[in-house]
């Protein structure tokens, strides 16, 4: 592509979105190669942080369970478990989303249906002595030893997870984030669920290669 073509682009991409690659690299083209770069990056993170989503809802799903076995002897926590009004407004939303697609009360819908915010805000300090510690900490069994200290380092993986997969599905620049740390707290959030599904994210991600293809910008980044 011709320089020409590259300044064309710059303007159809809009000088505001731009903005954050052509401060980090030295040239028009230099900064279409860096945004190239982060739309591989944000697909990776949305291919990876899905990974974590099934992984760990589906962990917590089953504890959530559990935790209604044992109290009242039917395992749907919908409606039962003990949430805040953020939560169980989420869990309403998502029965309600189920219905729409027609399949009302089916427990694996409405599941699905809670956002990756949902499941965060669930390993919050506001459900420690609730639910983390009767039951929800199961779901993370080859985490730290101590509960709280294991919450505690869940909770901050699930948030920064959830934040870099947000940047990603709104096509934000994440390109001066460090991507590689993000791998690996996916993979020691997945490996504390079940070493074997760390095993599997490590060998089928894309991340690792893309943060090595990374351009070199104009800061060294």
């Amino acid at each position: 592509m011709s320089s020409g073509d590259d300044e064309a682009l710059l303007d159809l991409l809009t000088t505001g979105r731009m903005s954050s690659y052509s401060s980090a690299t030295g040239s028009p083209s230099a900064a279409l190669r860096l945004y190239e770069w982060n739309m591989h990056a944000s697909a990776s993170v949305m291919e990876l942080t899905g990974i974590v989503e099934i992984v760990a809802r589906n962990a917590l799903d089953r504890e959530l369970a559990a935790w209604a076995r044992r109290r009242l002897d039917t395992p749907e926590w919908f409606g039962r478990a003990p949430l805040d009004q953020r939560g169980t407004r989420d869990v309403s939303k998502a029965e309600d989303r189920s219905r729409r697609a027609g399949a009302p009360g089916e427990h694996g819908r409405v599941v699905a249906e809670l956002s990756f915010g949902f499941w965060r805000y669930l390993v919050g300090s506001r459900y420690h002595a609730s639910l983390w510690v009767p039951d929800l900490h199961r779901a993370f069994p080859y985490g730290p030893r101590d509960l709280r200290a294991r919450r505690r380092e869940v909770e901050r993986r699930m948030r920064e997870l959830h934040f870099v997969r947000n940047r990603a599905a709104h096509h934000e620049p994440i390109h001066q984030r460090n991507l590689g740390r993000d791998l690996t707290f996916a993979l020691e959030l997945l490996g504390w669920v079940h070493p074997v599904a760390a095993e599997w994210a490590a060998r089928v991600t894309t991340l690792r290669a893309v943060v090595d293809a990374r351009p070199v910008t104009v800061r060294g980044g």
